[in-house]
């Protein structure tokens, strides 16, 4: 069943802009959030017309970002049927070069912002004993990665925070979601200068997202080779990990 009302943060680009663009499509109002306001508006004028409602904000100003969503609810007549938190960044965090800002930036966008995007949802969700809160994190989330400590950091809090909220929302009309994309042809991994194995088309990428959310499920991972790659190097003992992710063998 198509959701009526919808937010996504992270919709200027990526995975964000093609699931925003699918549910107006589809005749769902869409609240849109990034920080970018010329994308948003491009996206509102590719929607059906009156589909998208722009919402130019930085995920990271929290009360903004709550806000926009208690907003998004009164619009929706209360409550919201769906709402991803999508927006992320990637930067390179090698524990040879760390740089503290690109860490904290990092977990405040992929963790903290994502998190209170949820949170600040599910009490009208909850009240109406209805709805779907998604969010997406990374099959970096179930390995620390050469160079991206603060990225599968980020994305692995993002995990556990979703199991948890599945876990209490047992017995509810209440849904959540956690999508594990791997590499995907968008803008952030267009700056990647290392392979990237079973790199994924960004429509198909959507149309798995957006398949897996219709269906209530409580993890979406693609693309299925990759994901069947990182969930076995989960299972790789630390003393054979580690000395295998250090000399760039994983893969």
């Amino acid at each position: 069943m198509t959701p009526r009302s919808v937010f996504i943060t992270g919709a200027s680009s990526g995975l964000g802009r093609g699931l925003a663009l699918h549910y107006a499509r589809a005749g769902a109002s869409v609240h849109a959030v990034a920080r970018r306001k010329p994308e948003l508006q491009a996206l509102a004028a590719e929607a059906p017309a009156g589909r998208v409602a722009p919402v130019p904000l930085d995920v990271t100003d929290t009360e903004r970002l709550v806000e926009a969503i208690h907003a998004a609810e009164a619009a929706s007549g209360g409550a919201l049927d769906l709402v991803i938190a999508n927006a992320g960044v990637g930067m390179p965090s090698s524990a040879r070069k760390m740089d503290w800002r690109s860490v904290r930036t990092t977990f405040e966008v992929n963790a903290t912002a994502a998190c209170v995007t949820v949170a600040a949802a599910l009490p009208a969700m909850v009240a109406r004993d209805a709805g779907q809160v998604v969010a997406v994190s990374s099959l970096a989330a179930f390995r620390g990665m050469p160079g991206n400590a603060a990225y599968c950091a980020s994305k692995a809090a993002l995990h556990v925070f979703m199991e948890s909220v599945r876990v209490d929302l047992r017995g509810t009309g209440v849904r959540a979601t956690t999508v594990y994309p791997g590499f995907v042809k968008t803008e952030m991994t267009a700056k990647n200068k290392f392979p990237m194995p079973f790199l994924m088309e960004l429509e198909d990428a959507v149309r798995a997202t957006a398949r897996g959310i219709e269906r209530g499920k409580a993890t979406v991972a693609y693309p299925l080779p990759m994901a069947a790659l990182v969930r076995s190097l989960a299972a790789v003992p630390r003393s054979v990990y580690e000395p295998l992710a250090a000399r760039g063998r994983m893969f």
